[in-house]
């Protein structure tokens, strides 16, 4: 999952950001409203984490613009407001969740997770292909029979795997979407975690999930014969 956090307070965004990627999430971070707004239009977002008082453009006026333009990505709001005449303004200018400052980051953490949850329509849906089974609600791989233990990356890269099969997924996009938009595009840590998963998922299986697409990146999907 990928979270954009859009908060001119650099230690609370930072302090954010660090909380969100120990947990698995790739996160990128702006620090004005002009610039959550263009990042903010980005479909592979599955979150936004967005202050109301902003340099540039306010948090409001930049969540009006992405729901008028069509961006329905889910939208919790930060903000020192805590009037319920706020919140309501908060809400009803597009807003799915609300957090005042301060805040304790479990709370937030619980938040964001209800938000993702909704986002996938389902619920905490499990993902299948083939016999390979990931619950994003538990964090519990199994293949087959056999329990599959990932880190918290490795799990963050399948989930990325199986909610795209049969789409030839490139590095760039990996790296964008597991770690984040800034990351040293020249470093070879996708080939490395996909090798990881591959031990621990196919290395025992006669039929491969994860297929290398020579020259350009990966792909998942049950291998068909002929």
């Amino acid at each position: 999952m990928r979270i954009l956090i859009v908060e001119d307070e650099k230690k609370v965004a930072n302090f954010v950001k660090k909380g969100l990627q120990e947990e698995g999430y790739a996160v990128d971070v702006t620090f004005d409203g002009e610039e959550g707004l263009r990042l903010g239009s980005d479909p592979s977002y599955d979150l936004i984490i967005l202050d109301i008082y902003l340099p540039k453009l306010d948090g409001l006026a930049a969540l009006k613009r992405l729901r008028a333009h069509g961006v329905r990505t889910p939208v919790l709001l930060l903000t020192v407001r805590a009037t319920i005449e706020d919140k309501v303004l908060g809400l009803d200018s597009g807003a799915d969740d609300y957090l005042t400052k301060p805040f304790a980051f479990q709370e937030l953490l619980a938040r964001v997770r209800a938000l993702l949850r909704r986002r996938m329509d389902t619920g905490a849906a499990v993902v299948r292909i083939g016999d390979l089974v990931l619950d994003p609600a538990s964090r519990i791989v199994s293949r087959g029979a056999r329990p599959i233990e990932l880190t918290v990356k490795e799990f963050s890269l399948l989930e990325y795997f199986m909610r795209n099969p049969g789409k030839v997924l490139t590095r760039t996009m990996i790296i964008e979407h597991v770690w984040n938009y800034d990351f040293d595009s020249g470093t070879n840590v996708v080939d490395v975690y996909v090798n990881y998963l591959r031990k621990k998922i196919d290395s025992r299986e006669e039929q491969k999930l994860i297929h290398t697409v020579r020259g350009v990146g990966y792909v998942m999907k049950v291998q068909t014969e002929g």
